[in-house]
Order: structure tokens, then sequence, then C-alpha cells
């Protein structure tokens, strides 16, 4: 059994006159001292019907109040102006309980806390605003009564070993959790695999507990409250204080002071300056408690908010064997270390301080949960709509009265079950509704997991969580594609455009030759039906037929050199872009971009039930009406090969199967950024991390390629024939610069001859 140590200290209060410091148990004892022998001041108060009792007692006589108890709720002090918390808070624990999980990579708990006072609502809210921003979830919260007997304990202990959890902290009385412990080995909690964190309530009062106590205990890691136990000040303090023990309690085998008689000490220190002036009182006596500052043994001590300063600083001790040993400290800002003074390294893992033994003493840090032999098969949702069914498909077993589930991703889950570290039985069940229906079941605890062609998402993460993509990232815009065989192929090379634009120019530099020539050579003269013909000819093979010395005006052969340069040229260019098209079968988009889509108000589509519709109207912004759902690949080339759709949206995997199958057809014209499918678990559910490792464990080893094969490798391509249309055809956009030159040379030229014809005409 253990034995509370002293509360009352009367060690330092030898020059105090005329007043007692005395811990009160009873209200009516408080008024009896205050008129029968004058106190000046209240020091104790342990429990918080003390302290409200004692308090509201001492501020109606405006007598300094002073608690022991570190956790006096503000509402209290603001209500009782003479009440004031002497000790320090010892909230800063919770940080270092969740720099302890970071330590470990733990992210889940279950909090065990016995309801000793109103002060237990107080803890809670500190541990659920430390953990708010941490990472650190809180899996359940135990209540636990004072008066609990042994089979209710065992009750409490046998349903939360039911879950997955395997992280306890503990918030209750050393009572309390002494029954507890030995409880929790009973049921065989304190075995490997478990991880027990005892507060301050439990940690510093072990040097207390017989020896034979701890093999209960052990593995046990606790945080207790720090005070400095070297130097002349704690020296000093603990030579009388363990002479007086030794007298008052001889029968006690551990006569060290602990951290509930140096609190006691220093909040004398603070009554005695507070009380060192004669004839104080009223607001001069708060101020002057308020205003006192001073370094005490367990730190710097002063007030705020009528409450003394917040520990920031704990250690950490591990029970192992008979007793515990002292792993190192934590300090807030700046993390764990082995020693507190100048020469201490900071760093922010646990694990640096040396081996922690834990329950059971296994070789490796527990992961902080388990799957519980008693629970169900995990329930897996498989959805039922699936466009491309080589990735999952659910059939129906008439024979068997039952759902068989296969399938790329139903293998591949089957393959990474096998990699876990532990059995995990699993059932299938089908589910016939969209994606995201389907991913918020697993919220509703509808499901366990999901397997399947499920993309990973944002807006599902409000749902669930997702383990590493298995397949490739993104969403692909697929559209026709454009290509070249077919008979009339050697018109291709030029556009519409350019063809009759290089007839009109030919034409009109073979009209100003024959124009200018035509006095000079009797071969260019006739009827007029003549001369029609002899300008067509003219107009195609004069340029080469005839030399610089048959052209007998200059004019001609000025238009002569400007038509053959760009004739070279264009000529060079349409044999490059035939041969090219002869002899490589080029494809093309017949659409590159989603915004000529949206403004030419095209019809696209999608694959029914899945994520992308929303994604097509919220991000890309096409319209409602001007999307189409889908629920086969032969729907899709359908629709794209009879123009019902301009394109459509697949996932990166869904798409490269649809190609493999319509090679010659279609092509992807853009890619967007999307995630991949994965496996969908509960929010902060254990597995996710083990999942993740197992699947890059099968990626990694080959398996997954194997499967991806096997699966999905055996798409035969259907297309016998692609569509047909224009596509890199050379235009007047890459001339229209030649044109202007020959055409312009023509002009002037033929401006020129009228121009001297004219003036011949008048000479003469």
């Amino acid at each position: 059994m253990y034995h509370s140590p002293p509360v009352l200290l009367f060690l330092s209060l030898s020059y105090v006159r005329r007043y007692f410091i005395i811990y009160v148990l009873r209200r009516n004892a408080a008024t009896y001292l205050i008129n029968g022998y004058k106190v000046e001041a209240f020091l104790g108060l342990q429990t918080m019907e003390e302290v409200l009792s004692i308090g509201e007692i001492g501020s109606s006589y405006q007598i300094p109040t002073f608690s022991l108890l570190d956790s006096v709720p503000q509402q209290a002090l603001d209500r009782l102006p003479f009440l004031f918390q002497a000790s320090p808070s010892q909230y800063g624990q919770m940080k270092a309980f969740v720099a302890i999980m970071k330590s470990f990579q733990c992210n889940r708990f279950t909090f065990i806390y016995e309801d000793i006072n109103s002060a237990s609502s107080e803890v809670i809210h500190h541990l659920m605003e430390t953990i708010k921003e941490s990472g650190v979830q809180m899996n359940n919260m135990v209540k636990i009564s004072p008066l609990a007997s042994s089979t209710s304990l065992l009750e409490e202990l046998e349903r939360i070993n039911k879950e997955q959890c395997r992280v306890f902290l503990v918030h209750a009385s050393l009572e309390m959790g002494l029954r507890l412990f030995q409880n929790a080995k009973i049921m065989g909690m304190m075995e490997k695999g478990y991880v027990w964190i005892t507060t301050n309530l439990i940690t510093d009062l072990l040097h207390t507990v017989n020896p034979s106590t701890f093999s209960m205990m052990e593995g046990v890691v606790g945080i207790g409250s720090f005070f400095m136990d070297t130097g002349s000040r704690f020296n000093d303090f603990s030579t009388k204080f363990q002479t007086r023990f030794k007298l008052e309690q001889p029968k006690e085998e551990s006569y060290t002071p602990g951290i509930f008689a140096v609190q006691a000490y220093d909040a004398t220190w603070i009554a005695a300056l507070a009380l060192s002036e004669k004839n104080m009182s009223g607001q001069k006596l708060l101020d002057t408690v308020s205003s006192i500052s001073f370094s005490g043994i367990t730190g710097e001590v002063q007030f705020v908010d009528k409450k003394s300063t917040a520990s920031h600083r704990f250690h950490i001790i591990n029970v192992v064997g008979k007793y515990y040993r002292e792993l190192g400290f934590w300090s807030e800002g700046l993390g764990f270390s082995e020693v507190v003074n100048d020469r201490a390294n900071y760093d922010p893992s646990l694990q640096n301080l040396g081996h922690i033994f834990w329950p059971g003493r296994p070789m490796h840090t527990p992961r902080g949960w388990a799957i519980p032999t008693s629970v169900s098969p995990l329930r897996v949702g498989v959805p039922t709509m699936a466009v491309f069914k080589k990735f999952v498909e659910v059939k129906y077993d008439h024979m068997h009265h039952n759902f068989t589930c296969i399938g790329y991703s139903i293998e591949l889950f089957k393959e990474t079950v096998k990699r876990l570290p532990y059995d995990l039985s699993y059932e299938f069940h089908p589910f016939n509704g969209s994606y995201d229906s389907l991913v918020e079941q697993v919220y509703l605890k509808k499901f366990d997991a999901v397997v399947g062609d499920v993309s990973v998402i944002s807006k599902r993460y409000k749902y669930a969580e997702f383990t590493h993509p298995y397949t490739e990232t993104g969403l692909m815009m697929v559209v026709p594609v454009i290509s070249y065989h077919e008979q009339w192929l050697f018109v291709k090379p030029f556009t519409l455009g350019m063809w009759a634009l290089t007839i009109v120019i030919y034409i009109y530099n073979g009209f100003v030759l024959w124009l200018i020539e035509r006095k000079h050579s009797p071969e260019l003269q006739g009827s007029a039906l003549n001369k029609a013909g002899i300008l067509l000819c003219l107009s195609f093979t004069r340029l080469f037929s005839l030399d610089g010395d048959q052209l007998k005006n200059n004019l001609t052969r000025m238009i002569t050199v400007a038509w053959l340069f760009v004739a070279i040229i264009v000529g060079q260019c349409y044999t490059a872009s035939l041969t090219s098209m002869l002899t490589v079968r080029r494809l093309a988009p017949r659409v590159a971009d989603y915004e000529s889509l949206k403004n030419a108000n095209a019809v696209v589509g999608y694959g029914r039930g899945a994520h992308v519709a929303s994604y097509l109207v919220d991000v890309l912004g096409f319209k409602n009406e001007n999307i189409r759902g889908f629920t086969s690949p032969e729907e899709y080339a359908h629709a794209l090969r009879n123009k019902e759709i301009a394109a459509i949206f697949l996932e990166a995997p869904f798409s490269k199967l649809f190609l493999a199958r319509y090679c010659k057809s279609f092509m992807v014209a853009a890619t967007f950024g999307e995630g991949g499918f994965a496996f969908v678990l509960p929010r902060g559910s254990f597995m996710v991390t083990d999942f993740t490792k197992a699947l890059l464990n099968v990626s990694e080893s080959g398996t997954l390629q194997t499967i991806e094969k096997r699966m999905l490798g055996s798409e035969q391509c259907v297309d016998m024939e692609s569509d047909h249309d224009e596509y890199g055809r050379l235009g007047l956009s890459s001339f229209w610069s030649l044109f202007i030159l020959t055409g312009g040379t023509s002009t002037i030229a033929l401006v020129i001859h009228v121009i001297l014809t004219l003036r011949d005409h008048f000479r003469y």
C-alpha cells in the first residue's frame, strides 16, 4: 500500500508572526479557526470540494486561500477573489503525451480516466485541445467511477479489448490505477502489443508503491511532474523533511520528499511572502499575492490569472522489474533529453533516449493496434456499376445462390492481404449505387473497406481514407483520330484554299505573260478560242518550257523569275508533305483541347456512376445538358464514331484498356490531374499504413506487373479502319508571302506594260 506524503509544512515559517497555515477539511472547522485562532491564510485543499467550500469562506472573510489542487477551474478563481491555485498546472503533460505518440508513429489512443471530481472535465478539455491539430486522435473515452468494483473494471477492459486500439492513456488516482492494472493483467492486456501510459496522478506517487506491486505494471510509461532534485535549496529542504517525516511516520520505508511535498513547500513560501507585511487586507493583499515571484524548487513561481505558472517540463519513466527507471525529460518547445542543464541535447523522439521495455518486453515497438480475434470478417464493399469489367465484376452464382467478385482490383486486394503482417479475414458485399455513395458507406460503418475501380479524390476524404494508388493517375480526354490512307491522298498536302489560290495565281501569271508577249510571239495569237486554250496552257507550261532567250520583254522575264522562285518552293513543300503521308501513317486528335469543345457547345461522355460527371461540370465548366453517361466501352466507341459525342473522359487505367481495344480509331488528346485507383478504409484506421506497405511490397516484388499482365494484358485491338479527315495540311498561312511576291510582281509588270502601251498610243 502507498502512503500519501504530508501536505502541511511549517519548516519555512519560523519568521511568520501571527498566523497559522492549516490544512482544513471541514467548513465549520474553517470558520472556527478564523474566529478562534485569527487565522490569516489557508493552505492545502487537494480536492475540488475542499477548494470550493474553504475558498468561499476565505473570500467572505478576505483571507487568502492557497489550493494545492493543480486543476482549479478558472471560473471558480474568478468567482472567489481570495482563492489562488498555488500548485502549477500539469496540463502541459498532454503535450508530452502527444510527443510520445508521435515518437512511435501511433495516431490513436483510448483515454481512461477516473471521474474523481469536476476537474476531470478540465483534463478532457486540455487533452482535446492538445490533440486537435496534432494528427493524434482519441479512439474512445472510458470513464471509471471511484467506487467501481473489480467486476465493472473487468467489463470495461473486456469491451475496449475488442477494439483495434492498443494504446491507453490512464488518468486516475494511484489506488484506482493499481486496481486497473491488476485487472488488465488478468485480462492479458499487459502482454506484447499493448501500450500503457500514465499521467502524473499515478507517476508522481510511484516512489511510494511497494516494489512487489510493480510486477503488474511492467512496461508502463509514465509522465510525471518535474522538479530539480539537486542544488543546495532542495538538499536543505530534503534533510529537514526526512528528519521530521521519520519522527512522525517511523513505519514508512521511503522518506524522500516527492512532488507533493515540494509543491507544498513552495506554496508555503508563497503564503509567507504574501503575509510578511503587517496590516494588509482587501485589494492590496490581492495585489501583493498576484505580484509574488521567486525561484522555488519546482521552478519559477509566479501567478498568472491567480494560477501558479504552469509546468512546461516533465520527466518520463518506464516501469521495469520491481521498480521504475527514469528515461529522461520532455521540455515544451525543445523535445526529449537525457538531462536538464546547459549541456542537454534535445530530440523530438523519445526513442533516442534508449530502449523502452514495453509490456511483454517485445523486441520492437508495438504498433499500437491489432485485429481482435473475436471480430467479424472485414466487410468489403464492391461496386456493381463498373464499366470496365476487367477491373471489377460482380457475378451472381445461381447454383450456389451467392455473389462472386472477380477482376484486377479484386486479385490485387487478395494478394495485398497476404502480405499484411497479420491474418485478416474478409468477405465481399456487392453495392449497387454511385461510387461516392459507396465510399460514404465506410463512413456510415456499413462497410469496413471498399475495393474496386474507386478513384482518389479530395472530397471523398470526408468519409474515408485511401491507400497508395495502385494504378496510373490522371483523367484522359479520348477523341477520334484523323488519318490519311485514302485514294485522294495526293490532294491532301494542300488545303482547298491553297489549291484554289495556286490555280488562280498560275492563270493570272499566264494571262500577264500572254498579254505582254503576244506582240512578239506569233504563236500566241489567233482566234478567241485559240487564245483561251493558249492562255490555259501557258499558265501551266510556259513557266517550264520557255527559256530566257524566248522571252522578248524584260517585264516577262521579271515575272518568270518571281514565278519560278515561288513554284520551286511550293512544289518542294508539296512533295515533302505527300512523301510523309505516304511513308508514315499519321494520326492526330480531331479535337486538341477541351476549351474548343466547350466553345462549340459539344456533347461529351463519361462512365456512369463515376465522379467524372461532377469534375466535368465543376472543374472543366461543361454544362450539365452537354454530358452523357455510358455503361460500356462499346457504347463509348459507338457514340464517338457516330458523332453523338465529341469526346469521352476516362480515368487513366480505363483509357489504357479502351485504347488497347480501339487502337486505330481513338487517342488521348488531353490529360488532367486525378488520383488514380486505391483501396478505401475508414478514417484514422490503423490498417491504412499496413495496407499501403503491403501494396508497395506487391509492386516492388513484381507481382503487381504479373497480375496486371494476366488480368489486363489480353485486350486485343478490334479496329479495322479509322476515320478520315484533314490534319496538318499546308494552307495559305504558310505561303501567303510567296503568293504576294509573284502576284505583286505580275501586277507591277502589267501596270508598267499598260502605261507604256498608252504612251505609245498617244504618241502616234
